[in-house]
């Protein structure tokens, strides 16, 4: 039997191509979404039913387009993971409002405009699953983190808000939460004494974060579980992170 198509958002690293990996060895057929194509081809991936596109997920109508193409081939999307983030530390005295914008388009409009692509036709079969890519962020808050929770607070808060809207269609919407982790979202932070505050406390975890590959492993386990049943929110972290 054919499987159903898995849609995943900002595929090219961290959490988003450790999850594209697990989906492919289980032989799913995949859109893989990401600014960076060329690191998404790069992956260690089986490429026969993958498709790719370039897709910022803030373009609702170039969103909308990718799915519809891979939809077309691949049949109905079952599962959609909206993973595009983006972590931009600053302390809310000093930083530019363009990164507070960036990232409540991304974190917050990008999820909506996935969700309202795909839902449609989710709620048409009575079948599917949203899985949001929050934060532990979403639940906390944390130092020169200020517009980033406000992100992930509001992600919390919309598929919260959905899940309720859908659950009489056997619809699920999911969270995943994960603390820090090996991914590349510290790359793009421009402040640098919110950097060495960071460095610091991964510093108290023994210098390491958490493995992206478990919490690709978590998406797996939500969808995994039947329709019928739904793992609203699942908290993730190394042991040795104390917030």
């Amino acid at each position: 039997m054919n499987k159903p198509l898995i849609v995943i958002t900002g595929a090219s690293s961290g959490f988003g191509a450790e999850i594209a990996k697990i989906f492919n060895q289980a032989g799913y057929p995949e859109l893989l979404l990401g600014r960076r194509v060329e690191k998404i081809q790069a992956l260690p991936l089986n490429f026969e039913n993958v498709m790719i596109e370039s897709v910022d997920v803030t373009n609702q109508a170039q969103f909308k387009t990718a799915i519809e193409h891979a939809e077309a081939k691949f049949g109905p999307v079952d599962l959609l993971v909206n993973n595009a983030g983006v972590m931009l530390l600053g302390n809310v005295t000093t930083q530019s409002p363009t990164e507070w914008q960036t990232m409540l388009d991304t974190n917050v409009m990008g999820v909506l405009n996935g969700t309202q692509i795909v839902l449609p036709s989710m709620l048409e079969r009575e079948h599917g699953t949203i899985i949001n890519m929050s934060s532990l962020a979403g639940k906390k808050t944390f130092v020169n983190h200020a517009a980033y929770v406000a992100s992930k607070f509001g992600v919390h808060g919309l598929s919260e808000t959905i899940r309720e809207e859908v659950s009489g269609k056997n619809v699920r919407i999911s969270m995943v939460a994960p603390g820090a982790a090996e991914t590349e979202l510290l790359t793009h932070v421009t402040d640098q004494n919110a950097l060495v505050d960071y460095g610091e406390w991964k510093k108290s975890m023994g210098g390491i974060t958490m493995d992206p590959k478990h919490v690709a492993e978590s998406v797996k386990f939500i969808y995994d579980m039947p329709q019928a049943v739904n793992i609203r929110e699942l908290a993730i972290a190394a042991t040795r992170q104390d917030s």
